[in-house]
């Protein structure tokens, strides 16, 4: 099991819209997948067409994390096909689980969760709240990627920028496993000068950490996501265009989960553990310089071409 976690500190960047473009790509690729609604507007379940009345939902499971609570909160998404495309279904109950100052039984929760259903997914996507509280970062801790959504704006910039330093912080204090992927940049307008002056501000500020490709503002993708359809099968103008973007952008993340599998055999470290439990989270907050955090490696497009091909 791979879990990313896709995250924005700053609402409104179509972090939802990203994640269940992933979702997509994924159900294109036939790859079994959960995806958590970990955001009290829980619009990844409905974007997933999944029912939001059901007895349990990610905020009873994160309460009690036990298989039978799992199981009630857990259903199959309308867009399976062949392939599982499961959903931990959002509630806004989860709103009262989200504290600014979480303990740290309250951040392992959902590796707990994970632990318990460890071998029925390929991959485990979870749309996280726009804030920094405890359940975003319940997600990062129990995630191995993650990827930061922004757009070419200035407080979208700040906020990728103090989410990079968070996510480096957490994974130097608390799980080591946990790495910023990279950032995607969401509805962009490319006749927009103010849009160019920030994309450009972006290449400086995180170099290759900047994924491709870009997501331009497409009508395509706010009407597959209000008709809770993948972007895979939508047949509107430009949408083939976008879902070969969510295939790239996939495969790139798939690409460096079989590469940190690779030296995790290596060094013979076993799969998902409960880990850092005797760890303080009284220490972690987002600093106020800077932290510079490692570029990923060059062979990051290579490795995304092999895994892309044999799909």
């Amino acid at each position: 099991m791979h879990v990313l976690s896709v995250s924005s500190l700053k609402g409104g960047v179509g972090k939802t819209t990203v994640a269940l473009g992933l979702a997509s790509a994924a159900l294109n690729k036939g790859i079994n997948t959960l995806v958590i609604d970990l955001d009290p507007q829980c619009d990844a379940t409905s974007g997933l067409a999944a029912p939001a009345d059901l007895v349990a939902s990610i905020a009873e499971v994160l309460q009690n994390p036990k298989l039978p609570v799992i199981r009630k909160a857990l259903v199959s998404s309308p867009w399976s096909r062949g392939s599982k495309m499961d959903v931990l279904v959002g509630s806004p109950r989860s709103l009262l689980l989200d504290n600014p100052a979480p303990t740290v039984s309250d951040v392992w929760k959902l590796e707990e969760i994970l632990a318990l259903i460890e071998d029925e997914y390929e991959l485990v996507i979870i749309d996280t709240p726009p804030s920094i509280n405890a359940l975003t970062r319940t997600a990062w801790v129990a995630s191995d990627r993650v990827i930061l959504v922004t757009e070419p704006a200035l407080y979208s910039v700040i906020a990728a920028d103090r989410a990079r330093r968070a996510i480096s912080e957490i994974s130097a204090k608390l799980s080591p496993r946990l790495r910023l992927y990279g950032f995607v940049v969401n509805r962009l307008r490319q006749q927009s000068h103010e849009h160019e002056f920030r994309l450009n501000e972006l290449r400086e500020m995180f170099g290759d950490l900047l994924l491709q490709p870009y997501f331009e503002e497409r009508a395509a993708v706010q009407q597959s996501t209000g008709a809770a359809r993948p972007i895979h099968s939508w047949p509107a103008e430009g949408a083939a265009e976008i879902a070969k973007g969510f295939d790239w952008l996939l495969a790139g993340v798939m690409a460096d989960f079989e590469r940190e599998v690779e030296k995790r055999e290596r060094v013979n470290v076993l799969g998902r553990t409960l880990r850092g439990q005797s760890s303080s989270l009284s220490q972690i907050n987002v600093p106020d310089e800077p932290i510079v955090f490692e570029a990923q490696e060059t062979r990051r497009s290579q490795k995304k071409k092999r895994w892309f091909s044999r799909r």
